[in-house]
């Protein structure tokens, strides 16, 4: 009787994952002619069509719908068995704060795969705006931490370091407005404390019109066109344009992404999870200060 293989049923996940027998292949790392191949070798097993041509790509039939759950659990089984039988003996209690907005998609993918590598230590994830992570850091409360700061101190390792500039909707022109309508984030950060004292320097009127915990508040109000705003220069999309008035918006400080360890990061864990952080990172630190 034939047998279904794990390869199969990984390139069936790939496919209903991406939509596309071509985006799957290029998930998985195999050439397009392979994977349908795989396709049509994993259907001669079953003996009915798994998937069906929907606009530009692909959905799964019936019968593929019917072998989804199957896929999923006996590859979620085969994955967590074999991490559990690779572990180390790295174990114990991790506490990590990791900032909200930036690299949020990197670090939560970090964090993912730390936990399968090592199934033994207990992460404790703190997910926030970070203006609290350093004093959270220094008095014991988290081990290890990423947020952003002006200027990096000694103790700080620089994974990042980025340009800020006013922006303003590319489509709208709330620049000419005066008072200037101003989005802020409505924390204490030096991200806004940056901006107010920006203004307060130039002879611009302006007044706040839009206040957001997030980076994606500020910049969705931006994007609207009822204010301007201060953007970290990987979050400025086609659909903003950077204001350059001359002693308004000119010069304005670097945003740096710093990795802050406690006392505690010094043991196994820690030291695996902040070489996780780097890898991700770049493989390198900008710089490393210990």
């Amino acid at each position: 009787m034939p047998k279904l293989e794990s390869e199969l049923l990984r390139t069936f996940l790939a496919i209903i994952d991406t939509g596309s027998i071509s985006a799957g292949a290029a998930k998985i790392g195999r050439s397009q002619s392979a994977v349908s191949l795989q396709v049509k070798r994993l259907e001669s097993i079953i003996g009915k069509p798994v998937f069906e041509r929907h606009g530009r790509g692909v959905v799964p039939s019936p019968a593929g719908e019917a072998l989804e759950p199957v896929a999923r659990h006996t590859i979620s089984l085969l994955d967590a068995s074999l991490a559990q039988i690779r572990s180390d003996d790295l174990a114990g209690t991790l506490r990590i704060g990791i900032p909200d907005d930036r690299s949020r998609t990197i670090l939560a993918g970090i964090v993912a795969e730390f936990s399968k590598r090592h199934p033994q230590v207990e992460l404790e994830v703190h997910c926030a705006a970070g203006a609290g992570f350093a004093e959270a850091v220094a008095d014991g409360r988290l081990d290890l931490a990423l947020y952003e700061v002006e200027a990096a101190e000694p103790r700080h390792e620089v994974l990042s370091d980025e340009r800020t500039f006013w922006v303003a909707s590319r489509f709208h022109f709330p620049d000419r407005l005066d008072p200037l309508p101003i989005a802020l984030f409505d924390r204490a950060c030096w991200w806004r404390d940056v901006a107010l004292q920006t203004l307060r320097r130039s002879e611009r009127n302006y007044r706040i019109v839009y206040s957001s915990e997030s980076v994606g508040g500020v910049a969705a109000a931006i994007e609207a066109g009822i204010a301007i705003g201060l953007l970290g220069e990987a979050g400025i999309g086609k659909e903003f344009r950077i204001l350059n008035e001359p002693d308004v918006f000119n010069h304005m400080p670097h945003s740096k992404l710093v990795l802050d360890q406690g006392g505690l990061s010094a043991g196994p864990a820690g030291k695996a999870m902040c070489a996780a952080i780097r890898q991700a990172f770049g493989h390198a630190a900008l710089s490393q200060n210990y």
